[in-house]
């Protein structure tokens, strides 16, 4: 059962995980931020409604991502009107990477007194992220460049094991929706429960600020955190996915 709208969740999704450039064009939003993940660098529609003329809008977004030194993408919702991705066709923009967007209710919660939280751009969590997701100065310098850009309240979170940083994630509370995401484990500690861990106290931390809703977005084919996801209480609320250009 959905809990909100989709747009609910997509302007949400704006708050939590902002870019660095905006542009709109009617309910078409263009983003840049860096390259740093295609949420954050891609145009979407917010109003399926909004499909006219959608061939020379796309072509005008690709232009516009292409001056900022990135692809074209764009991430199609259920929001995207036909008209949109029609024109898609015709111009021979192929599929990619299909995800959803997973939620949950939320209860109050006592925050699990293990888990370190720390600020967005605090070094120790910048350090940790970086260090746990592998990646490189260059990708590690656009996160934080976006992490600088978030406006709401937001908390970095850490989970220790033999001294060492062994899970992390960022929630990030747009009104009543807290949205968790860089959940990454070291694989020293997989299978641990500790993603969870860091998750469910970013819930509580969430909760005592007035979320009633967590949200969450994973890459389709990411079995292991779906069940992971599904066994806290999420579920699925819709599908997403992205088109660029060249041939399937």
């Amino acid at each position: 059962m959905a809990l909100l709208p989709v747009e609910a969740f997509e302007r949400a999704g704006l708050k939590a995980w902002p870019s660095l450039e905006t542009d709109w064009d009617g309910a078409w939003l263009r983003r840049a931020a860096g390259g740093y993940t295609k949420r954050a660098n891609c145009v979407q529609c917010f109003d399926p409604g909004d499909d006219e003329a959608a061939e020379e809008r796309l072509l005008q977004a690709a232009g516009w991502m292409a001056a900022r030194g990135l692809p074209p993408v764009m991430r199609l919702t259920p929001l995207t009107g036909a008209g949109v991705i029609a024109a898609l066709d015709r111009l021979g923009w192929r599929g990619i990477e299909t995800s959803q967007l997973f939620a949950m209710t939320l209860a109050a919660s006592a925050p699990d007194p293990r888990i370190e939280r720390l600020g967005l751009l605090d070094p120790q969590f910048l350090d940790i992220q970086q260090r746990l997701q592998a990646y490189s100065e260059r990708t590690a310098a656009k996160m934080r460049a976006l992490l600088a850009q978030i406006q709401v309240p937001a908390i970095g979170l850490v989970a220790y094991r033999d001294g060492r940083p062994a899970a992390t994630a960022l929630a990030a509370l747009a009104g009543d929706i807290v949205i968790t995401g860089n959940v990454v484990t070291h694989p020293d500690f997989r299978r641990q429960g500790l993603a969870g861990a860091v998750m469910g106290s970013g819930h509580a931390w969430a909760h005592a600020r007035g979320a009633r809703i967590a949200a969450l977005n994973v890459v389709g084919d990411n079995l292991p955190a779906k069940a992971l996801y599904a066994g806290m209480g999420y579920a699925h609320q819709y599908d997403y996915s992205y088109r660029i250009p060249g041939a399937s």
